[in-house]
């Protein structure tokens, strides 16, 4: 290996150090209590070293989003398969986005919520973000009929994450998640019909 590779490969773990504490820390405490000086003091970096790597807080949170992209489409892609079939893959996406913006709300937070640079339905929209819209939009495609299928996508994306942003808020009733989910579902697929 040659020092040039050495010091790359140093930098990608640095920088995956940066992303992994504000993960942790935002899951812990929120996204307010990530600050550059939390996360130096955490990992125990100068603050300038952070900023070698990352522009600032807001370049962080997008690099924690994107993973979080990365994480979703592997987690649609195996609900998709587990399905066992093309109907049921509607419900089991559903169900695993659901579970994942319920089981990772300060992740979730930065990916649908927080400003971030990362841009989405573009040419340029980085791969992560592609491959989550990509299953979802598998995952619906015997469903939109004649309708576009990526507006169709589009449509059902919003409502899901209607419903995982109202649910984790506590603004729906808790004891109607699975009520409240099937329904949506069932909505969905009855529009293709």
């Amino acid at each position: 290996m040659t020092t040039q590779e050495r010091r790359e490969r140093e930098r990608t773990q640095r920088r995956q150090v940066i992303v992994n504490a504000a993960r942790e820390l935002a899951e812990a405490e929120g996204w307010e209590a990530v600050t550059t000086r939390r996360l130096a003091d955490r990992i125990e970096y100068s603050q300038p070293v952070l900023y070698s790597h990352f522009e600032g807080k807001d370049a962080i949170v997008s690099a924690v989003a994107l993973e979080g992209f990365g994480e979703l489409a592997t987690l649609l892609h195996r609900a998709r398969e587990v399905a066992g079939s093309p109907g049921a893959e509607p419900r089991a996406v559903a169900y695993a986005y659901m579970a994942f913006a319920r089981d990772n709300p300060a992740l979730y937070e930065a990916m649908f919520i927080l400003s971030i640079d990362l841009k989405f339905a573009q040419s340029d929209t980085p791969i992560p973000l592609l491959a989550s819209f990509i299953e979802l939009r598998d995952a619906l495609t015997p469903l939109a009929g004649t309708r576009d299928i990526s507006t169709f996508t589009e449509v059902a994306w919003s409502g899901l994450h209607g419903l995982a942003t109202l649910s984790r808020a506590g603004r729906l009733r808790p004891d109607c998640y699975e009520q409240r989910l099937d329904m949506f579902v069932d909505q969905v697929s009855a529009q293709s019909e």
